[in-house]
């Protein structure tokens, strides 16, 4: 037994840890009481945690309250989890207890461990560097996970979801640049509409997307304002007068984004309202993302009995029983993500909405649907362009025979012979197999110069020309 555990204490008594890990009891209680479902918090999660304990070893360590050594050894762990270096010690469910203690005792337990380490001690020697004496120092779960929550939330958004959005963005600028000569028949209710250019359609997708990027640059502020020191209940107690100001610039200077104070720092530990305007930002660029892959799925269907307006890159085979068959699969699984994210949005809101007095007990879940909602629409988005958006082409005598075709043209007719007129025209091109032009020629109804000025199919996409 010596051999594969190490015997070690808490408040609640002796506990068996296995000899190799870098956690401590409080930890391994957690392991053994939440076996649910095998998630864990994600790696900017733990990144996060790392750089909380670093700025509190920092600012601690500063004002006097913790020993040089201690501190720079604490400091050294912290750096090490930032690093992902001890990622395999954080162990603890994401459904586990309430606000997130376990978790953050899995932090200070690894970094007090791994500190004994550097400083010559064992592991489980609490009597030279306490997990909750120095690496908890002037914190509390309360606190450090929800600003652990914000930290993540920012990073993952400025480093990970903003720049896939533009790099797919772009992408679609391109091409709506080069396709803008390619006129097409729009499509409402699913049914021929007037004309359009194939580069407008597109330049709408862009549109949309940089709609939700100037909303989530926007959200992402709301996440800046960190409530580090308000520890238990928001009033920081146990905690130097100046620790706040000095912890809250060490977050600052590790991460190089623009945290802060938050107005109030009760309003902060009671509600998590930020995350809550975020995961809905997130949750609403999941839609407009996922309408563009409906908007391609449909485009792209065929290859002969569909629209086959577009046609995108022949990543993998699409069927088990018919050969040769190929699907829109990176579109597919654009959508399969966009519905996950919803449903991350809604256990946010719900669990949001759990807050009881000073504190949302719900933190764990918040934490990880938030992140997993931004890491999975971040790599789906860079997936979908590089495999499917970057290599589409358009059938440009597909997108233009059908154009021609397309009885709503007849809309065009409206200032020359009147609506009722028109909506014969196109009853009757619609009946007899014919294009619009054809039937106002066979009965006359317009001079040939007349119906070459109104039947021009590239006027009628820029009309104000």
């Amino acid at each position: 037994m010596s051999e594969q555990f190490r015997v070690s204490h808490d408040s609640l008594g002796q506990v068996k840890v296995p000899a190799d890990a870098l956690w401590g009891p409080q930890t391994q209680r957690a392991v053994e009481n939440f076996p649910i479902s095998g998630l864990v918090l994600p790696r900017r999660f733990v990144r996060a945690q790392g750089i909380i304990k670093w700025a509190a070893a920092r600012a601690n360590g500063d004002l006097g309250q913790l020993p040089s050594p201690l501190q720079t050894a604490i400091m050294q762990a912290a750096d090490e989890v930032i690093a992902g270096t001890w990622d395999r010690h954080f162990v603890v469910d994401v459904y586990q207890a309430g606000a997130g203690t376990s978790q953050n005792m899995n932090a200070n337990e690894v970094i007090a461990n791994r500190a004994q380490e550097i400083l010559g001690a064992q592991r489980g020697d609490v009597s030279v560097v306490h997990p909750n004496d120095h690496v908890n120092m002037a914190q509390s779960t309360n606190d450090t996970i929800h600003v652990a929550i914000h930290i993540a939330g920012a990073e993952a958004l400025t480093h990970d979801l903003i720049p896939a959005l533009d790099e797919v963005e772009a992408t679609l600028r391109y091409k709506a640049e080069q396709w803008m000569g390619i006129v097409k028949s729009g499509r409402t209710h699913l049914q021929d509409a007037v004309p359009m250019r194939l580069g407008q359609e597109v330049g709408g997708w862009a549109g949309a997307l940089k709609y939700w990027r100037e909303s989530l640059q926007s959200a992402t502020s709301r996440l800046y304002p960190i409530g580090l020191g308000g520890n238990a209940v928001g009033t920081g107690i146990n905690t130097h007068p100046e620790y706040k100001t000095r912890a809250i610039a060490a977050v600052v200077e590790k991460t190089g984004l623009p945290f802060c104070a938050p107005d109030n720092m009760f309003t902060f530990i009671q509600n998590m309202d930020a995350v809550l305007e975020v995961s809905g930002v997130v949750r609403g660029l999941a839609t407009a993302v996922g309408k563009i892959a409906n908007d391609i799925r449909l485009l792209s269907s065929g290859p002969r009995t569909g629209l086959a307006e577009l046609q995108l890159p022949a990543v993998q085979p699409g069927s088990s029983i018919m050969p040769g068959k190929v699907n829109p699969v990176m579109a597919e699984m654009m959508n399969m993500i966009c519905y996950q994210v919803w449903g991350c949005d809604s256990t946010v809101q719900a669990a949001v909405s759990g807050a009881q007095l000073e504190l949302n007990v719900m933190m764990p879940v918040v934490a990880f649907n938030l992140l997993h909602a931004i890491n999975i629409l971040a790599r789906g988005l860079l997936a979908f362009n590089r495999q499917a958006l970057q290599g589409m082409e358009a059938d440009r005598e597909r997108v233009t025979g059908y154009v021609e075709m397309s009885t709503a043209i007849a809309t065009a007719l409206n200032p020359y012979i009147g609506y009722d007129r028109a909506a014969v025209v196109a009853k009757t091109a619609f009946q007899e197999q014919k294009t619009v032009r054809q039937v106002v020629r066979e009965q006359g109804l317009l001079t040939e110069e007349e119906l070459a000025q109104a039947l021009d199919l590239e006027r009628m996409t820029h009309p104000e020309q």
